[in-house]
């Protein structure tokens, strides 16, 4: 019997907040991890509101295993939020069954959805590391552990490689803070999925 082959890889991935946040710094950490890192297709274009700081702004990255034709996020596999404003005004776009990531003590959602959302508490974890401007790596490391969009030695050194020179070390506290939250996350998830069946 013939192997089928693997379904290659297309994701689209928003991340949203306001300016200032780091939001476009985070896409252009995935993006270039998943390119130079993982070898693979991906393109990113940014948008800003009215103001650049303090304004809605958002990061759109596609990864793929093919040529990307259209670089605009159309409707999001994943979307990453990081402010109400931005939660408000792209959530009807992500695909039904699409992931939406948040930071819970920012991002109130509403309504139920058919897809899955995990929230981080990604600004309080920034701020207890010294520095609340690194919420966008603390998600961008939750981001790469629960999405398995890139790989984590791609984001790793691909954070290392973007941040503010003399920033490193802390900024990769900040991403391994927030991957290893992520991975805390899935581990709880497959517990009570395990559960779920053994009940069932």
């Amino acid at each position: 019997m013939k192997a089928m082959p693997a379904q290659a890889m297309h994701k689209e991935i928003l991340f949203t907040g306001f300016g200032g946040q780091g939001i476009v710094l985070a896409g252009m950490i995935v993006g270039r991890a998943a390119s130079l890192g993982d070898h693979r297709e991906s393109t990113l274009t940014q948008s800003y509101g009215p103001e650049a700081r303090g304004g809605a702004c958002s990061a759109q990255v596609i990864i793929a295993d093919r040529p990307i034709h259209y670089p605009y996020v159309r409707r999001p596999d994943i979307l990453v939020c990081l402010s109400q404003g931005g939660y408000e005004k792209y959530i009807p776009m992500l695909k039904d069954d699409g992931l939406l990531l948040l930071d819970q003590d920012l991002v109130r959602p509403h309504g139920e959805r058919h897809g899955e959302t995990l929230a981080i508490p990604a600004t309080r974890f920034a701020e207890e590391l010294g520095r609340r401007m690194m919420a966008n790596i603390v998600m961008v490391g939750f981001f790469t552990a629960v999405s398995q969009a890139v790989s984590v030695q791609a984001a790793r050194d691909t954070v290392q490689a973007l941040v503010p020179k003399g920033t490193e070390k802390m900024n990769l506290a900040a991403f391994d803070k927030g991957y290893e939250y992520g991975l805390a996350v899935l581990k709880g998830r497959r517990k009570k999925e395990a559960g779920e069946k053994d009940v069932a």
